[in-house]
């Protein structure tokens, strides 16, 4: 029977889809880890207090990357190439979604509106990421190998939605409400359509590294595309709402060190 248990199982059990998924995986976080990096470095001197906790940020995505390599290299692995449709940072950048690269690389402040772009865009984004962890500490927490690793990561993407939750509300707030609401949806929108390329570009690769016959390949994609349809209609509503968090100035200490060992 297909479920996602069954599929990440059999991902995690061959060598090859294992390796790229690590891979992919550990790229996107050190992307991730990078942007926010910049963006702590940028923010303007209105928003300083925020710096650290961005950094912070960049610090886990950092840690979350280092984490992958180590899963690898338990195994005895070594990173593959990331084939590009598989790359779903790059892709939102490439629609305009959060602040271009060209911009973080040069040394000027960024404006207040920057921050919220950012902000919005993580919202976005550490909704996905808190899922897909969510559903593999379902499933895999107390698995040998990758438990510990999952544990970790899922708690961090708690954290970062949980920041990314009290941030908004707080320029909501201070007036810019309506500024979040438009980016929000803009960013949600293009969000899903990437989510759903990349997913049937990953299933794809997946799927000739496995061996899968057309029929559970055609399956797959239509689980995506059936997806995407009730995100599309709709469901992308829960990307853009803004709740208090439970967890309040989640991002406020400092970074949990990555184990030498996962």
């Amino acid at each position: 029977m297909l479920s996602a248990k069954s599929l990440f199982q059999e991902i995690l059990d061959h060598d090859e889809s294992f390796r790229l998924f690590c891979s992919i995986a550990a790229s996107g976080e050190s992307q991730g880890g990078w942007e926010n990096a910049r963006i702590a470095a940028l923010v303007p001197e209105s928003q300083r207090d925020l710096a650290p906790k961005i950094a912070r940020h960049g610090a886990d995505e950092d840690k979350h990357g280092r984490i992958f390599h180590a899963l690898l290299k338990k195994r005895g692995l070594e990173p593959v190439e990331v084939p590009p449709e598989t790359d779903y940072t790059m892709l939102l950048e490439r629609h305009g979604i959060g602040l271009a690269h060209d911009q973080l690389r040069a040394d000027r402040p960024l404006t207040v509106r920057d921050v919220i772009t950012y902000l919005a865009h993580s919202r976005v984004t550490e909704e996905r990421a808190a899922g897909q962890m969510a559903l593999l500490r379902k499933h895999f927490a107390d698995h040998p190998d990758v438990g510990r690793a999952v544990r970790m990561i899922a708690a961090d993407e708690d954290n970062h939605l949980a920041y990314a939750h009290e941030e908004l509300l707080r320029f909501a707030a201070a007036g810019h409400g309506r500024y979040i609401q438009r980016t929000l949806r803009a960013c949600a929108l293009a969000e899903i359509r990437v989510y759903r390329d990349v997913s049937l570009a990953v299933m794809a690769h997946m799927g000739r590294v496995l061996g899968w016959s057309r029929a559970r390949s055609a399956l797959l994609a239509a689980g995506i595309h059936a997806m995407y349809l009730y995100e599309r209609l709709g469901g992308w509503r829960r990307l853009v709402t803004l709740r208090p968090p439970e967890l309040r100035d989640a991002l406020g200490g400092p970074a949990v060190p990555a184990p030498e060992t996962v």
